[in-house]
C-alpha cells in the first residue's frame, strides 16, 4: 500500500491571515499539537522579525520530536543561515527555498528575470543543502509557470541538491485530471525527479483540492501539503477522511494518529479563526485594552457601573451587577477606582460559585536553560485528577495541565499579574479571563507564590463556566 506523506503549512500561511493574530504560546501550540499527529513536517514561515521569530522558531525546534521542522528562508545567503541558526536543533530541521516561477511573479516579487532567478535558485539550494541535510524547493505558482522555465528550475534545484521538489497550484483553477496530466508531464520532461519526493500544494479555490492531490499522488507525488487553518488550501481533515475511508480501495495510506486527528484539527481550526487583538495579551504580557483615564467614585451610579462592566466585556445579571457594585462602594469610599479595579471586583464578587475543581498541589520546573514544566492534581468530587503540561513558562505549563485535566481548551481572553503589598514576603494577585461560547468568565488568586495564584484565578474562572453548564443541562 502506497504510503502518502503529509506536510501542514497552517503556521506558514498564518503570517497571511488578517482574521487572527496568533500568540507565542498559541503558536508553540499548534506546532505540538501537530507534532503529536505524526504529521511528515510542520512548516513555518521565513524569520522577518530576527528577535521574536528567532525566539518563536527555536522553540518550535526543540518541542517538535515526530515532524520535521521546515522553515521557510528568505532569499538571500545570509537568511539562509538565519534559517539553518535557528532550526538546527530540531530533530528532524528541514531548510525550504521557495521562488515564485510565474512570470508576473519573478518580477514583482523578485524583480529578477528568469536568468536571473535560475541563478538564485542554484545558489540558494547550494547554500542550504551545505547546512542542512535536508532541502526543499517549493515553485510557489507551478501552475501559472511557463512550462519550459519551470523545468529549468526544477533542474536546477536538483542539480544544486534539493531533496524534495514541491509544486504549489497558484491558478486555483486546475481540475483533477488536468493536475494528473501536470505532474506526469513533470516526470517525463524532468526525469531527475525520479530521484527526489516529489511534494503538491493544492489550491481548494474551488473545492477540487482534495481531488486534485489525489490526482497528483497517482500520477507519482509523494508529499501532500495540508492546512487546518482554513485558508484556501487542502483542509487536513479532509485528506485524512478520505485516507480513512477509501484508502484500502485506492492503495493508500497515511501514518498519522488518524483518531486524535478531529479533535486537534479542530482545535487548531479555532483557535487560527478566532478573532483577536491586534496584540494578544498573552503574547504580551500586558492586560487588554482599559481607559486608563476612567475614575470612579462613590457617588458613581449603579446603572453607570453596570454600564462599564458591559463595556468590559461582562454579561452579568442584575444580582451579580448588585453585587459588583456593593464591593465597588466598599472600595470607592476610600480612594478613586479605575477600570482595572473594577475589573478585578468583578472577578472576585460576582458569579461566586460552589467549586467543582480545586487545587490539590502542582510541582513546577522552570528554568533558563529547560522548558518549563508542570504537574497539577485537582481534585474533583473527591477524587484526584492529574495533569501535566510542558509550555513557554512556569504558569503556561501549569494551564495547559489544567487543560490536559478537564479535556477542553478555553479561550484566554485576559491574564494580569499584579504584586498587592510591599516585601518579600509580598501577595501576588492574578485575574484570568477566559471565554466561552462568546461569553467572558473571570477569575482572581491571591497568593504568595504567584503561579499560585494564577492557578486559583484559573480554576476561578473554570469553575464558574463549569456551573452554568450544569446549571443549562
Amino acid at each position: 500500500m502506497g504510503n502518502i506523506l503529509i506536510s501542514d503549512v497552517t503556521l506558514r500561511q498564518e503570517r497571511k491571515q488578517t482574521e487572527a493574530a496568533l500568540s507565542f504560546r498559541e503558536k508553540l501550540e499548534i506546532a505540538r499539537a501537530l507534532d503529536r499527529l505524526r504529521l511528515s513536517g510542520v512548516e513555518l514561515p521565513s524569520i522577518q522579525n530576527e528577535k521574536v521569530d528567532m525566539l518563536l522558531v527555536k522553540s518550535i525546534a526543540s518541542a517538535v520530536k515526530e515532524s520535521r521542522v521546515v522553515l521557510s528562508a528568505a532569499l538571500t545567503a545570509k537568511g539562509v543561515e538565519q534559517a539553518y541558526a535557528a532550526i538546527k536543533e530540531a530533530v528532524k530541521p528541514c531548510l525550504q527555498i521557495a521562488v515564485p516561477t510565474s512570470t508576473a511573479q519573478m518580477e514583482y516579487i523578485c524583480h529578477k528575470k528568469p536568468d536571473q532567478i535560475l541563478a538564485l535558485i542554484a545558489e540558494l539550494v547550494k547554500k542550504a543543502k551545505s547546512l542542512c541535510k535536508e532541502v526543499e524547493f517549493v515553485a510557489e505558482d507551478a501552475t501559472r509557470s511557463e512550462a519550459e522555465f519551470l523545468y529549468r528550475a526544477m533542474e536546477t534545484a536538483i542539480e544544486a541538491g534539493a531533496d524534495i521538489v514541491t509544486l504549489a497550484d497558484g491558478s486555483e483553477g486546475m481540475l483533477p485530471a488536468q493536475f494528473g496530466r501536470f505532474i506526469r508531464d513533470a516526470y517525463v520532461r524532468v526525469p531527475a525527479l525520479s530521484g527526489v519526493l516529489l511534494g503538491v500544494q493544492c489550491a481548494d479555490g474551488l473545492g477540487l483540492a482534495a481531488a486534485c492531490a489525489l490526482s497528483a499522488v497517482e500520477a507519482g507525488a509523494g508529499l501532500v501539503k495540508t492546512t487546518s487553518g482554513g485558508d484556501g488550501l487542502l483542509p487536513l481533515e479532509t485528506l485524512a477522511n478520505i485516507l480513512r475511508a477509501r484508502g484500502v480501495e485506492l492503495n493508500l495510506h497515511a501514518d498519522i494518529a488518524m483518531t486524535e486527528l478531529s479533535r486537534t484539527a479542530g482545535q487548531v481550526r479555532w483557535m487560527v479563526s478566532a478573532k483577536r487583538e491586534p496584540a494578544p495579551v498573552y503574547e504580551s504580557g500586558a492586560a487588554r485594552s482599559v481607559d486608563e483615564a476612567v475614575q470612579l467614585s462613590s457617588e458613581t451610579s449603579l446603572t453607570e457601573i453596570a454600564a462599564i462592566v458591559q463595556k468590559l466585556g461582562y454579561d452579568l445579571s442584575e444580582e451579580d451587577n448588585a453585587k459588583v457594585y456593593a464591593a465597588f462602594l466598599r472600595i470607592a469610599e476610600k480612594k478613586s477606582v479605575g477600570e482595572k479595579e473594577l475589573d478585578a471586583i468583578v472577578a472576585s464578587a460576582a458569579l461566586q460559585v460552589p467549586p467543582t475543581y480545586t487545587m490539590e498541589s502542582y510541582v513546577i520546573n522552570s528554568g533558563n536553560v529547560i522548558t518549563a514544566t508542570a504537574q497539577v492534581k485537582l481534585l474533583k468530587q473527591g477524587k484526584t485528577l492529574q495533569g501535566f503540561g510542558l509550555g513557554d513558562g512556569p504558569i503556561d505549563a501549569a494551564f495547559l495541565a489544567i487543560e490536559q485535566i478537564i479535556g477542553h481548551h478555553y479561550e484566554l481572553d485576559d491574564f494580569q499579574i499584579q504584586a498587592v503589598t510591599e516585601g518579600r514576603e509580598a501577595m501576588g494577585s492574578a485575574l484570568v479571563r477566559l471565554r466561552e461560547e462568546g461569553k467572558l468568565y473571570s477569575g482572581r488568586g491571591i497568593s504568595t507564590d504567584i503561579i499560585g495564584a494564577s492557578i486559583h484565578a484559573y480554576l476561578n474562572a473554570l469553575n464558574k463556566i463549569v456551573y452554568e453548564e450544569g446549571a443549562r443541562t
